[in-house]
């Protein structure tokens, strides 16, 4: 019982053989959603991929492209790899994501989490507004001495 070499392999078992998902359910849901995309169109879970094609990955924000090197509908060890596919991403995808990343570097959304120093000082501001005087005042505003 020898093994035949395979000329087709479902493409989410193909997914997850190469590591691309961490379960078959995830590379399945994936297909569902519409993240998975072979030769510019939407594909089921069920559909069969060749040799020298190539897979199309939607992750926000940007699409990954990986060329098809080898069929296998076994999960591998992470060196095994790249003899079974090749990433092809453009230049111009992999430019969006590092732009990405600088451009979350330090943020959150306004309202979660623990203020800033600045959300604080400004929450202060709002509650006790300060006029720029002491709180110490020399003179007296009472009607005390209108009678004299």
């Amino acid at each position: 019982m020898g093994k035949e070499a395979k000329e087709e392999v479902r493409i989410d078992k193909w997914m997850w053989a190469v590591r691309l998902f961490k379960t078959r359910t995830m590379a399945a849901d994936a297909c569902k959603k519409g993240r998975v995309m072979v030769g510019g169109s939407n594909v089921k879970a069920s559909k069969m991929i060749r040799l020298n094609d190539i897979v199309q990955i939607k992750r926000p924000p940007i699409t990954y492209s990986f060329k098809v090197l080898g069929l296998t509908e076994n999960r591998m060890g992470a060196k095994l790899v790249p003899d079974f596919m090749e990433n092809v991403t453009t230049a111009d995808q992999l430019q969006i994501l590092e732009l990405s990343k600088f451009s979350n570097t330090g943020k959150r959304d306004r309202g979660t989490g623990r203020p800033t120093k600045k959300e604080r000082r400004d929450l202060e501001e709002y509650i006790e507004p300060s006029y720029g005087f002491d709180d110490d005042f020399l003179f007296d505003f009472s009607d005390d001495d209108e009678d004299e």
